[in-house]
């Protein structure tokens, strides 16, 4: 096995771990699609939601809720950037890509 590919594992299973509780794979579902840097949110038509807006019906505590964002987070799955008093966030498309790639080429 090259350097790369035990490389591209050890992030692979950095990010799988990240997103293995069903709190944080949810949260991360919701931003998939549908956030990217700059697209702020609105509640009325669905666009990138602000940290506070991504536990609305999950029933988890806001410490909770942190807690899952910040792993997310640390994982380089999601990016956070404060506006105002509102800390927007978005997914990282190229972890998405990274990930889909990882697991094309163990079909291969």
């Amino acid at each position: 096995m090259s350097k790369y590919r035990t490389k591209n594992i050890d992030r692979t299973a950095e990010v799988l771990k990240a997103l293995g509780h069903p709190n944080r794979l949810r949260i991360f579902s919701r931003l998939v699609g549908c956030c990217e840097k700059g697209v702020t949110y609105d509640s009325c038509n669905g666009l990138c939601p602000c940290v506070g807006e991504l536990g609305k019906d999950l029933d988890i505590a806001a410490s909770t809720l942190s807690h899952h964002v910040n792993e997310l987070r640390r994982a380089g799955l999601i990016h956070m950037e404060r506006k105002g008093q509102k800390i927007e966030c978005w997914v990282d498309k190229k972890v998405l890509e990274d990930i889909s790639g990882f697991f094309a080429e163990l079909n291969n």
